[in-house]
């Protein structure tokens, strides 16, 4: 069993390994790459894509390729357009936009199923060999905030310079989160990933008889919408989604802009912006091992509720922060909350889903919630949150996104944080969920 859950292990490591290269770091290296303006519409493709592409490849997953395999091929398509992105940016400082956005896509379109399909594969393994979802995957499952962690602070401390490579904490233009060098780790790391999937153990697929049309094309999952319960499940969901890839696109950006006023220019946080939003990534990880306490005491509706709270916290606390000493202190408040903000959403719902779900659906239902948070929820959330920070913010020469006005960047934050408000307090009264504390 100890083998068992050490091959998850490593599965989950590379799993989030591959995001954590360029997720946080990408606005800097876009900014410099002449597009900057186009941020929000990077982080919002990660959504449209996992509209239709988790439920696909739920689908494929449910009836046709066991899981496990369909993650290496994933992962396999998904590497190399993103060792493509690193070409591009290696032969030419400004990419042609239209052709880096398309080969963009097509790596997103493929890495985004794989978080659902990496859950349903250590779901259905751990079910295999006897061992409970809630109590044994948690503790998996946070050795991919690990990797993670791993590679953004790779990516912060890297640098190649003149041909030579190296480490360094100071400020260096060409460390790897403001190159194209983000993006050739994470390829990297999914072709590894994609070879260590075929090496997993079997999730032999259920077969099934007497199905329906829409049970034939894998749509069984929808029709969890009939019932309430489910439905302000996936609905709220969405509505949470929205705030999921706000800082991600938006934090290192925001506290890099800070390198062009001459008080804080020299501050740790300014110059090491990835390495800082990594305590994001470290919270994350104590907290996921927090979920099985809760979800078992307290259930789900009050997990997500606290999760909820913990968004407005998140962005509040950016907005009066900065690197600088006191302010450095609520920027740090607010990777701790995140912690909290992510898991007791994230992997809560998707162990909540699993539960709720009957075995023929699983898959599907995973994709579902995929759609709804990361695809309809983060789409919408991000466009409008770049539509709100380009209308309060601008790029400078040097490739700073620096407020209209010196209160610009701290008006966004706080309208982020309100629409968390309205969330959080219209679950709390419309969501109706029972739960039955386990002795």
């Amino acid at each position: 069993m100890k083998n068992l859950k050490l091959r998850l292990i490593v599965m989950n490591f590379l799993e989030f390994a591959v995001w954590g290269a360029y997720l946080t770091c990408m606005g800097n290296y876009l900014g410099r790459a002449g597009m900057g303006a186009e941020i929000s519409w990077f982080y919002a493709i990660q959504g449209i894509v996992s509209i239709f592409m988790p439920t696909l490849m739920g689908i494929v997953a449910d009836k046709y390729i066991q899981p496990q395999r369909l993650l290496g091929i994933c992962h396999l398509i998904a590497g190399i357009a993103m060792i493509a992105l690193a070409y591009m940016g290696m032969t030419n400082p400004m990419p042609d936009k239209a052709t880096f956005i398309t080969i963009y896509t097509l790596s997103v379109a493929f890495y985004m199923p794989t978080l659902a399909l990496s859950n349903t594969a250590a779901f259905t393994i751990l079910k295999d060999n006897g061992l409970d979802t809630e109590k044994d995957f948690p503790p998996i499952r946070v050795f991919g905030t690990i990797g993670f962690i791993c590679t953004m602070w790779f990516v912060n401390c890297a640098v190649i310079d003149g041909g030579s490579f190296g480490f360094t904490l100071g400020e260096n233009a060409s460390k790897f989160q403001y190159t194209y060098m983000q993006f050739m780790v994470s390829g990297l790391l999914s072709i590894v990933l994609c070879l260590y999937c075929f090496t997993l153990p079997e999730c032999k697929l259920v077969k099934k008889e007497s199905q329906s049309l829409a049970e034939q094309l894998g749509l069984s999952a929808f029709k969890l919408f009939k019932t309430k319960k489910m439905a302000m499940f996936f609905i709220f969901s969405a509505l949470l989604g929205m705030s999921l890839q706000v800082t991600n696109g938006f934090a290192t950006p925001y506290l890099t802009h800070f390198k062009s006023d001459p008080a804080m220019a020299d501050t740790f946080g300014a110059n090491n912006a990835t390495m800082l939003v990594s305590l994001s990534q470290i919270a994350e990880a104590l907290c996921i091992l927090l979920i099985p306490f809760f979800l078992k005491r307290y259930g789900i509706k009050i997990v997500m509720l606290i999760a909820m709270f913990a968004w407005v916290l998140r962005f509040g606390f950016f907005g009066a922060g900065n690197p600088a000493f006191p302010g450095v202190i609520l920027i740090v408040l607010s990777c701790l909350v995140y912690g909290v903000a992510f898991d007791f959403f994230n992997v809560s719902g998707g162990i909540f889903v699993d539960k709720e779900c009957a075995p023929d659906v699983k898959a599907s239902a995973q994709g579902l919630f995929m759609l709804m948070t990361n695809g309809l929820g983060a789409t919408i959330g991000t466009l409008a949150a770049g539509a709100i920070v380009n209308s309060l913010c601008h790029w400078t020469e040097d490739g700073f996104l620096v407020g209209n006005t010196p209160t610009g960047w701290s008006t966004a934050w706080y309208i982020f944080a309100a629409f968390a408000l309205v969330v959080a307090v219209s679950f709390m009264f419309l969501f109706k969920y029972k739960h039955v504390r386990e002795k």
